[in-house]
């Protein structure tokens, strides 16, 4: 099931593959560079009814050195169905693209971590035909960032190592390093790295902390529910009630003008000022049927 979680590294990887040093520094080649990726499509689906779907795939295409395909996989818990699963991206991809194939499972607590890096073997008796050993960036793998100079360096990096160890004991001191770093950045930059990682901290109690340390922008992630989109959709809305409330009033005044009824300042002030749609609207009704203008705010007593 795609979860928000899985869109987050999506997002993460796709975008930033820088994420993947931690990779890297393991395989002992150099920090990975953008411009050496290009996205491919995530359908592994051939013609036939079951669908399957990785979550990322990523071609390294480097100027020097091997290439090879990276397939990244977001797993929030352990599951035996992906040891069929993960077989099969990597076969599949590696007969398509005639690459070497690197599965790389990303996990935010140690247990799943633990699990997923498998090995997870085809076998018959004592004969093994194929073997999976994924890639993990989990906790054991991925560095605690505590340096502020880290998150500026490396956003990406940052981001994933918030979400990976949001069940550490020093989650609380990496959100606070991580949240300060990023605070440095271009408002637009800090607002989306702000949400990738609340995003990627779904169900975790930290998120709670997460969004304290948030700042009121706009959704890079609309229909997830995040701070920034409640706020968003907050202003939004009261936008659309101030619209209404100005269409009401032009309406209002049109009705008297139409009437040949005089509209003094007073009037004119208190009919576009209003922002009560409920007192607008029965303003609206009487509109049509009162003799003077003033008549609208009868019961109303004087104006403040």
């Amino acid at each position: 099931m795609v979860t928000a979680t899985h869109e987050a590294s999506h997002q993460l990887f796709r975008k930033h593959p820088e994420a993947l040093t931690p990779v890297f520094d393991a395989l002992g080649l150099p920090p990975p560079v953008k411009t050496d990726f290009h996205e491919l499509s995530a359908d592994v689906t051939e013609i036939r009814p079951m669908e399957r779907r990785a979550d990322t795939v990523l071609m390294f295409e480097p100027d020097m050195g091997e290439h090879f395909i990276l397939a990244v996989e977001a797993q929030t818990k352990k599951d035996p169905d992906k040891a069929n699963s993960w077989a099969y991206y990597v076969a599949y991809l590696r007969a398509k693209y005639d690459l070497p194939v690197l599965l790389v499972a990303v996990c935010r607590d140690r247990s799943t971590a633990a699990w997923a890096m498998g090995p997870f073997e085809c076998a018959v008796g004592p004969w093994t035909t194929q073997v999976t050993r994924p890639f993990v960036l989990g906790p054991q793998t991925v560095p605690e960032v505590t340096d502020e100079t880290v998150v500026v360096q490396q956003p990406a990096l940052a981001a994933l190592s918030a979400i990976v160890h949001s069940q550490s004991r020093r989650a609380d001191a990496i959100l606070e390093t991580v949240a300060r770093g990023l605070a440095s950045f271009e408002p637009d930059i800090t607002k989306y790295w702000f949400e990738v990682v609340e995003i990627g901290l779904e169900s975790t109690p930290t998120r709670k902390n997460w969004r304290k340390l948030m700042q009121n922008v706009v959704t890079h992630f609309p229909g997830h529910g995040t701070l920034f989109e409640e706020k968003y959709l907050e202003g939004r809305a009261e936008g659309e009630a101030t619209g209404e409330a100005r269409g009401e009033a032009r309406g209002i005044l049109r009705v008297l003008e139409v009437r040949g009824l005089p509209l003094s300042d007073d009037v004119r002030r208190r009919v576009t000022t209003c922002t009560d749609l409920d007192r607008l609207n029965d303003w609206l009704d009487r509109s049509g049927t009162v003799e003077r203008a003033e008549d609208l705010f009868a019961e109303e007593g004087p104006a403040a």
